[in-house]
């Protein structure tokens, strides 16, 4: 594309507005019939479909994914003690957050290019005794479980916990990701397949867990667990304190409201259309550029995108210059280095901690200077993708 050639606006934002009229009229006349808006029976109600739809046993409704990653971390502190967390370099800050709040040290992989997540054979040479959970991160959608994988979690003992915060409803082996793990958690953000506004879930299958995450969802409080018989052997070890009042853990006020969880069952209802008008976009987009440009060979299986993924094939500095000027110019929105930036390590957060360490991920690294996303959302008019793609190809 030549400098001297204007630009045509194409007006495109990371997100429409995912809050339809239905939502709105569905919070209203929840409001018109209920008094209690802080949690309770909405919210049980949401966990219960939420869990049917993913496919596992339980789940618990919080106040946002980073909120999820805390209290899920936390329970990991208390059942495995201190040691190694295995996470990606290509993440959102909450997934390390958590684990450096939690006493853990991050040990950190590459990823794969073709998914975005955590190579599987990274992850297996990092594994250690000292290695207490495998934390990895769907990204944009992709699946990024192997075969490899789970082969090696399952030798060695070492526990997964997920994070599907922009990829509700992505597979594996033809079951939703976030029933794989020991834990998953899923946010439902301004922008993500379904949001609550502000909101996130703790799923698993785990029983002793699901009782703990209900605690540390709300003060430690043992009345917070609905299995009665646990509830029991509390109120029989501490005679000396009141039964509405015994704290097990130090924990947090991360409870959502029922308003949150009216906003969730309406969109679930019609959560796997929009994931897939959402693919369809994905393989317009990619089916759209000069693969010898950028990169178009994502493993699709699966995937439930997120945002479209625009990744240059080389380091070209001068044409992800060009790429980032058209953008703007054409008023498309737009994130780069995809998830959280691109390179954690290369945050404040972590670099003093780790110093340069960020130079030891050559992939992220790409990601890092080289790629972007561009929003993706049910409405999204395939002629505007059509016409974004003939613009990048453009870009010599």
């Amino acid at each position: 594309m030549k400098a001297s050639q204007p630009v045509e606006k194409l007006n495109w934002p990371l997100m429409a507005d995912n809050i339809l009229p239905e939502d709105r009229q569905a919070v209203i006349e929840f409001l018109k019939h209920n008094d209690r808006l802080t949690q309770w029976k909405e919210v049980r109600a949401f966990e219960k479909e939420w869990s049917e739809w993913i496919g596992v046993k339980h789940s618990v409704f919080v106040n946002s994914g980073a909120s999820a990653n805390l209290i899920t971390l936390a329970a990991l502190k208390e059942i495995a003690g201190p040691g190694e967390v295995i996470v990606p370099t290509l993440t959102w800050v909450s997934d390390i957050a958590s684990v450096l709040q939690n006493g853990f040290t991050p040990v950190f992989v590459d990823i794969n290019p073709r998914h975005l997540g955590m190579a599987e054979d990274e992850v297996a040479k990092k594994i250690t005794p000292k290695t207490k959970a495998v934390f990895l991160t769907h990204i944009l959608g992709y699946n990024a479980l192997t075969d490899g994988l789970m082969k090696t979690l399952k030798e060695k003992n070492i526990p997964l916990i997920e994070d599907g915060c922009e990829s509700h409803g992505a597979r594996f082996k033809g079951k939703r990701i976030g029933s794989f793990g020991w834990a998953s958690n899923f946010s439902f953000y301004y922008a993500h397949h379904l949001s609550t506004v502000e909101g996130g879930m703790v799923c698993t299958n785990d029983d002793e867990l699901y009782q703990m995450m209900r605690m540390f969802r709300s003060h430690g409080l043992v009345r917070e667990m609905d299995d009665e018989s646990l509830k029991k052997r509390y109120h029989e070890k501490y005679p000396d304190l009141d039964t509405q009042f015994i704290f097990a853990f130090p924990a947090y006020n991360v409870r959502s409201t029922e308003i949150n969880a009216v906003f969730g069952r309406n969109q679930l209802k019609r959560l796997q259309d929009e994931i897939d008008e959402r693919n369809e976009n994905l393989k317009v987009f990619l089916g759209g550029l000069d693969p010898a440009k950028y990169r178009t060979d994502f493993e699709l299986e699966g995937v439930s995108n997120y945002a479209l993924t625009l990744v240059l094939q080389k380091n070209f500095t001068d044409r992800a210059e060009k790429v980032t000027k058209m953008l703007v110019e054409a008023n498309v929105e737009y994130r780069r280095g995809t998830s959280g930036g691109g390179n954690q390590l290369r945050q404040p957060y972590l670099k003093r901690l780790f110093g340069d360490a960020y130079k030891n991920y050559p992939e992220v690294e790409h990601v890092h200077f080289y790629a972007y996303y561009i929003g993706n959302y049910p409405g999204l008019d395939k002629g505007l993708i059509k016409k974004l793609c003939a613009m990048l190809n453009s870009i010599d």
